[in-house]
């Protein structure tokens, strides 16, 4: 492993590029494609990430996909490896390595994410497979008394196993502790998911320094601090990015190199804000990016609607966002940027 995990960490989060999240599972990607009549085949999943992979901004703006296992595997229509086509547009393989967030025993309602077991066997088959990263995602619910500490210990110490294990094997790895953003009604305000996030993330890096993982090897995936969806609480953008910041700078150790923003849930264009607004503040001490999913893709989906002759149309729309996220990564997002001709 010639490779050291340090410099494709900061290869992630590059200046004015940011991670695509490619990695939805068979099940999700199902519910995708159902918004648009289409069926869920394999040669249907193939065509539409081929479609995103050969976007030109992935080549200006992408510096590292997350892959589903199947698409770790697949070739283009041409029979070029994934791997390799994303290799020539400039873009870092990853892959999704955790299997899903179950119930957690003695916890109702509250999730914990599994796939630990054998999952040192199956990172060696990803590293030789041409991954370089992977994503490993927990889900913590603010809910009347919850979160519990069972959830966010039980999480934080499976986070950690899971980095050690990518680390020893050559692999960067993306910790995600997602706090949701569609909990309680009357208890899931703003301050009350800033006090929630500032915990776990506490909590994560406390149990990522007693599994010894090198935290200059790793990218930090976090939800943003806003209200819960089902709060009736509105907060500016202003706010958004002051807060989650000054959560951050709580938390975060100035050693990682990166944090890579998951949308959770907001409109395309309120995450890109978000970002821009962030890295419009003062100097801080590490990279912040987008890793996104839906809020990358939904657009060029509606676009292309499943149709070999929408690919056009859907790639403009795949890089009018991904131009207007690689703005805001730089702090240069602005609402006229955002009106202009995809």
């Amino acid at each position: 492993m010639s490779e050291r995990i340090q410099d494709i960490a900061n290869k992630m989060v590059a200046e004015g590029k940011g991670i695509l999240a490619a990695d939805e599972s068979t099940e999700t990607i199902k519910k995708r494609f159902d918004t648009i009549g289409l069926e869920s085949t394999e040669e249907n999943r193939r065509d539409y990430r081929e479609m995103l992979f050969r976007a030109e901004a992935t080549a200006e703006t992408v510096s590292g996909v997350i892959l589903f296992d199947e698409t770790l595997r697949q070739s283009a229509r041409d029979g070029t490896p994934f791997t390799k086509v994303l290799a020539e547009a400039g873009a870092i393989p990853g892959i999704k390595v955790d299997q899903g967030a179950k119930d957690l025993a003695l916890s109702p309602g509250e999730k914990v994410t599994e796939g630990l077991t054998g999952l040192r066997e199956r990172l060696k088959e990803y590293y030789e497979l041409g991954a370089r990263f992977a994503k490993w995602r927990a889900v913590i619910t603010i809910d009347g008394d919850l979160p519990s500490w069972n959830c966010v210990k039980a999480n934080a110490h499976a986070l950690a196993r899971y980095a050690a294990l990518c680390q020893e094997n050559g692999i960067v790895p993306i910790v995600e502790p997602e706090v949701l953003m569609d909990g309680d009604k009357a208890r899931h305000g703003i301050d009350r998911c800033y006090d929630v996030t500032l915990w776990a993330l506490n909590t994560v890096f406390d149990e990522l320094y007693d599994a010894s993982v090198a935290l200059d090897g790793i990218i930090l995936k976090p939800n943003m601090v806003v209200p819960g969806q089902k709060s009736g609480e509105k907060a500016s953008v202003e706010e958004v990015a002051e807060k989650t910041v000054r959560c951050l700078k709580e938390a975060v150790p100035s050693a990682v190199p990166g944090i890579a923003f998951l949308s959770g849930g907001q409109s395309d264009e309120l995450a890109t804000a978000h970002l821009s607004a962030m890295n419009a503040m003062d100097t801080l001490p590490w990279k912040l990016t987008f890793s996104y999913g839906r809020a990358l893709q939904a657009a060029a989906l509606s676009a292309w609607g499943g149709k070999r002759e929408n690919e056009a149309a859907g790639q403009r729309a795949f890089n009018h966002r991904a131009r207007m996220n690689a703005l805001a990564a730089t702090g240069k997002w602005s609402e006229a940027e955002e009106k202009k001709v995809a």
